[in-house]
């Protein structure tokens, strides 16, 4: 090949380059400015009907009035919602799959000796979505009406006694092993795929007892259905006042709250993360949703609501509970 020919051979390669950036820097520019171009995905860790996913639920409904675009949830269940956590840190960095964490994936930090994520590292915080309490509650068919009759039949029944959870390590998992420690029971932990199917087994007594996210248990204990022993908040809250605290029970100082925030893949273009905080502030302004929050037990996130915040609340979280699983000596793994 003569120099001319490739010089020419050389001119058309770096032409072509150019039309390929060309076209490569516009669509990153749409991805950003233009977010959201299509429909985003949310993934609960967890089976559907339990309190993640009902608050995952509100909130996609509010976002893709907000944003214009479908947010659709998708469940992808086990191992204490790490194999969805998993999923989302292995998604494209675009913002068109998120995650909604929860304080189990603080908590499985240190549960889990060999875990395929770090929340802290591998996840980009958008913004707090909602807080719950737990709230103990029985099957009617279990003889107790309040937390120092539950803890008289957990002694007189050692290790027969059953408390279900949404999977180990979970905050409702957690709320049983703190009470256990505190007030020296036996009490046989039984784990499920999410709230959702340990709460249906309970309603059928399969299971008798468990610390609930508050909106997955509360519309049982409105029906008759399910009994409400206490809260595991220090205060009673507003939309239960007649059910106690543990704390006034008898379990001075006893706290257990669980949280909910919606996450993006770490890499995700800061402009991406900010459209979607505000997106969701907005949509916790709403009087219908605050409206939906309060018949269902959710607590609205705290007024400063930003992702900075939101990420260093997810760090705070991950010591506090690597102490509580330490001195519990609990594994998953």
């Amino acid at each position: 090949m003569t120099l001319t020919r490739c010089a020419r051979a050389l001119t058309a390669m770096m032409l072509g380059g150019a039309v390929t950036l060309g076209a490569i820097a516009p669509a990153q520019a749409e991805t950003q400015t233009n977010y959201p171009s299509h429909p985003v995905t949310m993934i609960v860790g967890y089976a559907a009907g339990g309190a993640t996913d009902i608050v995952a639920r509100l909130l996609a409904k509010s976002l893709t009035q907000e944003l214009g675009q479908t947010f659709v949830v998708e469940n992808r269940t086990g191992a204490n919602s790490n194999i969805g956590a998993e999923a989302v840190t292995r998604a494209a960095p675009d913002g068109y799959t998120l995650y909604v964490g929860s304080i189990a994936n603080t908590i499985n930090m240190t549960l889990y000796s060999k875990l395929n994520y770090d929340v802290n590292k591998d996840f980009a915080p958008i913004g707090m979505m909602a807080s719950v309490p737990n709230i103990l509650v029985v099957n009617p068919k279990v003889p107790v009406h309040n937390v120092k009759e539950y803890i008289a039949y957990a002694k007189a029944h050692p290790g027969k006694l059953s408390c279900a959870s949404s999977g180990s390590g979970s905050s409702i998992h957690l709320s049983c092993e703190l009470f256990k420690m505190e007030t020296g029971t036996d009490i046989l932990h039984v784990p499920y795929r999410g709230s959702g199917p340990a709460v249906a087994d309970l309603l059928g007594g399969q299971v008798d007892s468990m610390f609930d996210n508050m909106p997955s248990s509360l519309p049982h204990v409105r029906a008759g259905k399910l009994r409400a022993l206490g809260v595991t908040t220090l205060q009673r809250v507003s939309f239960a006042p007649d059910v106690p605290t543990l704390a006034e029970s008898g379990l001075p100082g006893f706290s257990v709250e669980s949280w909910f925030g919606l996450m993006a893949p770490a890499g995700t273009p800061p402009a991406v993360i900010e459209r979607l905080n505000t997106a969701l502030n907005k949509a916790l302004k709403d009087p219908e949703l605050r409206a939906t929050y309060e018949k269902s037990g959710f607590v609205l996130p705290p007024a400063d609501n930003s992702p900075k915040t939101f990420g260093a609340f997810v760090a705070a979280e991950t010591a506090k509970w690597a102490k509580v699983v330490k001195q519990a000596n609990l594994k998953a793994d």
